[in-house]
């Protein structure tokens, strides 16, 4: 049986990857944009801590729900169609979100919005695995993930500015009309794989196996659970920072003007770019600095976190807190580390499933984690929280931080020695 060739990679690939990945730039714009609007939220819709974290609860849980169905959408119909559909309903949710005046509708939006973001990063992860060869793929995840930081960038930087000078309404209707710049993007210029059979391409000539045998066969093979597990304690902590619960911590909880909140935030996204590039170019070398880069920045945030919640009277010092930020920001690119465990460990035509399993994994964290403090912040504030939360309030709900972090380090290590075999396609 003749050798399947490898994707060619080249100009072409990194056009097709570009055009894909402005959908992921795109869904990053929405999934974070309520990080710099919490406090904006809180008043809108005149709602305290624990239900200002549903807003990103629901959008977390509807993301994490629909990563396992978007990755067999994406393996029976492909990436383009798939991002088609996410562009589509991100824009409604968002435009939907700077509409709502009550509690009710701006929580279906934001669910919407996680429906919509769902679609975009393992669609973009498959386009790269029809177009590059598989030893480039990690560098490629890493790449992908960098750009999405672009689109934090934007939300930190613009998005932060612009609901104080355009107000609400106009700032979120911007944000949703942008799709139509990226919708036509893809539908015009998008090719999701080179001519002739890859390895990244669908299966080749032979039946698509049932689904629920493709969710079964991706769950057994255990680089996809050590995928989910990697996935889940790298990721969480600098997730729940951003998408919500960042900026009114280092406002309400240590005093910080929105300015110096927001100029630290956009910290933690040139730190995410940086260990981007970084573990790009290690995990390139080959697939032994995996599992040494995940440690590394687990037990760094752990150390980092307890420093500065033990910190006395609750106000670390301003260095501390960039130390804290430098570190988080390596959660992200860490975090692809699982993705690669999942891709290298399974055959092409379930690449889709078995990335999807994974990707559930710190965003599943992430939703215990916005929970778990937003709950905590209104039992440790005196008559059950409000508009505004004391630094020991902070303190004590952060707290909650270690339970998945705990939780995921335990699984990891007893999955570890499971996954010590040669990968697929490494």
């Amino acid at each position: 049986m003749a050798a399947v060739p490898q994707p060619p990679g080249g100009r072409a690939a990194w056009f097709a990857w570009s055009i894909g990945v402005s959908v992921y730039v795109l869904a990053v714009i929405h999934r974070t944009s309520l990080g710099v609007a919490g406090l904006d939220a809180a008043h809108r819709f005149g709602v305290n801590a624990a239900a200002l974290s549903t807003f990103s609860i629901v959008q977390v849980l509807v993301y994490a729900a629909m990563q396992v169905p978007v990755g067999l959408l994406v393996d029976r119909f492909g990436p383009r169609r798939v991002l088609l559909l996410g562009v589509v309903l991100l824009s409604a949710g968002q435009l939907a979100f700077a509409l709502s005046t009550s509690f009710g509708p701006a929580l279906i939006s934001r669910g919407v919005i996680g429906s919509g973001d769902a679609m975009t990063f393992i669609s973009v992860l498959r386009i790269a695995a029809r177009w590059f060869p598989a030893a480039k793929n990690p560098l490629v995840a890493q790449l992908t993930g960098l750009a999405g930081m672009g689109g934090n960038l934007v939300t930190t930087v613009l998005l932060a500015s612009a609901l104080h000078t355009e107000g609400w309404t106009a700032s979120f209707t911007a944000i949703a009309l942008l799709g139509v710049l990226v919708f036509a993007l893809v539908a015009l210029l998008l090719r999701e794989a080179p001519p002739g059979p890859t390895v990244g391409g669908t299966a080749v000539g032979g039946d698509r196996p049932p689904i629920r045998e493709q969710i079964r066969a991706s769950w057994r093979e255990p680089g996809t659970r050590l995928g989910l597990w990697v996935h889940f304690t790298t990721q969480f902590p600098a997730n729940a920072f951003a998408l919500l619960w960042g900026l009114p911590y280092l406002v309400e909880g240590q005093g910080m003007s929105r300015g110096q909140a927001g100029g630290l935030l956009t910290l933690l996204v040139f730190a995410n770019m940086f260990f981007g590039l970084l573990f790009g170019r290690l995990l390139s070398r080959g697939p032994a600095v995996r599992m040494p880069i995940v440690l590394t920045v687990i037990a760094a945030t752990g150390a980092c976190w307890a420093l500065v919640l033990a910190w006395p009277g609750g106000h670390p010092p301003l260095w501390l807190l960039i130390v804290l930020l430098f570190v988080m920001g390596s959660n992200g690119s860490a975090s692809l580390v699982g993705l690669d465990y999942a891709r290298s460990h399974n055959p092409a035509h379930r690449l889709g499933t078995a990335s999807g399993i994974a990707n559930m994994g710190g965003f599943i964290a992430t939703m215990l984690t916005l929970l778990g403090i937003g709950v905590l912040l209104d039992l440790l504030s005196p008559g059950g929280g409000g508009d505004t939360y004391s630094a020991a309030a902070f303190r004590g709900a952060f707290c909650w931080m270690y339970v998945p972090l705990v939780l995921g380090m335990v699984m990891i290590l007893r999955l570890r020695a499971r996954v010590s075999g040669p990968s697929r396609s490494a």
